[in-house]
């Protein structure tokens, strides 16, 4: 798979990313950590070499899981994680890095990212320019090699930029789900910032093989997202009727599509998600399908149909 470079770093990154928020369990069901390492692996193998986790993820468990998938090969990929927002002082940025590195098994994250803004979920304001010094100090270090923020808005993320580079934004981004576009998207294309999409698939909206009537077990996470409910999910399934006919022009899924569409767009690349091998196979493939302008013309127009309605709040669960 053709590599991209991320931000102004001397990363290399993948345009589909391996998601794995599904392999710390929490707020999943039905995962079995087999599978994941499976699945992880099957994503290396297809061309898939950046990987995406996070502390939050099972407190550490899915950076375990990915460490378990891919310790032998890590010279080969690109590891992206995460500091949560109740970690942002100074100390415990250096601490939570650590954990990581531990859990990981390795010396250095490629790219280590700010997971949400400093007070998100009730969490203590830190000031960014804590946070950043302590960030900057382990690029100085050597134990990050870039530093990206996540759920950030253009101010907080021009706020942070002040303060040292930043070479990505970690946004919910996908054909229903569009809040950077008005938001983020511009400064990011200005100052040479990668785009790293979580959600590309809408949490798998943008699969088709969520019918209307569709229940999620109440520990699901997507049993709170917006984009399932209602009218939502109404217009949703409007769209993806619409969508069919130039899945099948392509001899390739809706889902396919969708990733297609959006590695498509400006500085944007789409961390996606699987549980099982096959998958990790068919997200890699996405990045070999070639999509006309007039396609991309099309398939914007076709996923305003849910993504116009909705309201401003970048947030898409009613937590």
């Amino acid at each position: 798979m053709e590599k991209r470079t991320l931000g102004n770093s001397d990363v290399q990154i993948t345009p589909i990313l391996m998601g794995t928020w599904q392999a710390g369990k929490r707020m999943w069901v039905g995962i079995e950590d087999a599978d994941s390492i499976k699945t992880i692996r099957a994503a290396f193998e297809a061309g898939i070499t950046t990987i995406d986790t996070a502390e939050v993820y099972g407190q550490g468990h899915s950076e375990k899981i990915v460490a378990e998938a891919l310790s032998d090969v890590r010279h080969q990929v690109v590891y992206a994680t995460k500091v949560f927002a109740n970690h942002l002082k100074y100390e415990q940025v250096i601490q939570a890095c650590e954990r990581s590195l531990t859990n990981l098994k390795t010396d250095y994250i490629d790219l280590y990212q700010i997971h949400w803004p400093s007070g998100a979920f009730n969490s203590e304001i830190v000031p960014i320019e804590e946070t950043m010094s302590a960030l900057n100090f382990l690029k100085e270090q050597g134990k990050i090699r870039a530093i990206g923020v996540s759920n950030f808005s253009s101010v907080q993320l021009a706020e942070a930029a002040s303060y040292g580079r930043i070479d990505s934004l970690q946004p919910p981004y996908s054909l229903f789900w569009r809040q950077v576009e008005k938001d983020a998207l511009p400064f990011c294309i200005e100052h040479n910032i990668s785009i790293l999409a979580y959600s590309p698939l809408a949490q798998g909206l943008l699969t088709g093989k969520f019918a209307i009537g569709h229940q999620f077990d109440p520990a699901d996470n997507r049993a709170k997202n917006k984009l399932f409910q209602g009218e939502n999910f109404e217009r949703a399934q409007q769209a993806l009727e619409k969508l069919r006919p130039i899945a099948l022009l392509h001899n390739c899924s809706l889902a396919q599509l969708a990733l297609a569409w959006l590695i498509a767009q400006p500085q944007t690349n789409a961390i996606a998600g699987a549980r099982y091998p096959q998958q990790a196979q068919d997200n890699a493939s996405a990045a070999q399908i070639q999509l006309s302008a007039a396609e991309l013309a099309e398939i914007d127009a076709i996923g305003r149909i849910v993504s116009d309605r909705l309201d401003n709040n970048p947030i898409m669960w009613d937590f």
